[in-house]
């Protein structure tokens, strides 16, 4: 289930107009994008990259008259044929240049208003770092092309773990079990940017890079994957055998339950108006009234918005960014041997997850479907 790929017209028309206001309240006649989540966000999906270390192959200055892709000389025929909106204007630099060389000769050759690369702006131009909150705001509502594309990937991050975890045995090495995610979301399209893998022997990491290991007993599945240049993140655990009585099992299905209640303090303050700054406190304060020791949310980062970025931004206290609908979010509670993680759409209804697929168990929390530890 991949989703049109198709730039939508309406989409970026809307998307444009957002970023000519920005202009308009900055007294600015143009801006450049060139982080991989602006242009992606505003090139409708467009693939930025060839490296997924690397710094994007193209740049976006847009101004009043229009908008101007430079692009590495080596790289302009292919995204002009298989990435970049028809009917766009697109320079080139040389490949072993700077990529606002080309913006500038355009810009100089056309109305005189200085261009710039990421570096250096004209006078009266703005980088992606003197705007980034507006930039942020600017991309967080979802608009309806790019809201199917993200339902389609997140549904088809969300398949592709219960294929791989389905199929996961006690013996599989964590590699291996990765291999399998990063596989299946390969298949469909997308690019797996984080698999984490942690076995029974290593629960304790929160950030487990998968090893040579066996899995055990019991494993914890992460994966962030990007496509259309949105990002879809997931969390999933999987046991094998039923758990011997003297091994815990029921101090971890308090902690599963525990830590569903955080999860929902988070789910419950991400509303339309709100700062992520104060959906962030509350879901923080909510692991002492869980049971958790109050700080437990200082052993690991919380999450926050998501979309064109992992998060984007993610949360702190400091971060005064206002919610909106159909804005999409990844909040991660944890706790020792406790994980949960799902890309939600705050839409009119409320929180609404989208990384869902029927096939994987579940459990109601707070009038929601929650994922459950699959048990094989």
């Amino acid at each position: 289930m991949t989703g049109s790929s198709a730039p939508s017209a309406d989409d970026r028309a809307v998307k444009r107009a957002r970023l000519l206001a920005i202009l308009d309240e900055r007294d600015a006649e143009s801006l450049v994008l060139s982080s991989h989540g602006a242009l992606a966000w505003y090139l409708d999906g467009a693939r930025t990259h060839t490296s997924l270390m690397g710094d994007p192959v193209l740049e976006v200055r847009v101004d009043r008259d229009g908008d101007l892709v430079s692009a590495f000389s080596n790289e302009a025929a292919r995204l002009l044929a298989e990435e970049l909106p028809s009917g766009i204007e697109v320079s080139t630099a040389p490949w072993f240049g700077a990529l606002g060389d080309g913006v500038a000769a355009s810009a100089g050759a056309g109305a005189g208003t200085a261009g710039s690369g990421s570096g250096a702006a004209g006078p009266r131009s703005l980088v992606e770092s003197d705007i980034a909150a507006e930039l942020r705001a600017a991309r967080a509502s979802l608009l309806p092309a790019e809201l199917s594309r993200y339902r389609a990937l997140c549904i088809d991050a969300a398949e592709v773990m219960t294929d791989a975890l389905a199929a996961a045995s006690p013996g599989q090495s964590e590699r291996a079990l990765a291999a399998s995610v990063g596989a299946g979301l390969l298949e469909r399209g997308a690019d797996p940017l984080v698999l984490m893998v942690s076995g029974s022997a290593r629960a304790g990491y929160r950030h487990p890079l998968p090893g040579d290991e066996p899995v055990g007993s019991r494993a914890m599945v992460v994966a962030c994957a990007r496509r259309h240049g949105m990002i879809a993140n997931i969390t999933r655990w999987v046991s094998f055998g039923a758990p011997a009585a003297s091994s815990g099992s029921g101090d971890r299905a308090e902690a599963e339950r525990r830590i569903l209640e955080v999860e929902a303090a988070f789910f419950d303050a991400t509303t339309a108006g709100a700062t992520l700054a104060s959906a962030f406190e509350a879901g923080c304060a909510a692991y002492g009234q869980a049971g958790f020791a109050a700080d437990e949310w200082l052993n690991h980062h919380q999450g926050g918005a998501a979309g064109y970025n992992g998060r984007d931004p993610r949360a702190t206290s400091r971060v005064p960014d206002l919610i909106q609908l159909n804005q999409a979010f990844a909040w991660n509670p944890s706790a020792p041997g406790a994980k949960i993680e799902d890309t939600v759409l705050l839409g009119p209804s409320g929180i609404e997850s989208l990384t869902v697929d029927p096939r994987w168990p579940t459990v109601q929390h707070a009038g929601r479907a929650r994922p459950a530890e699959l048990r094989l």
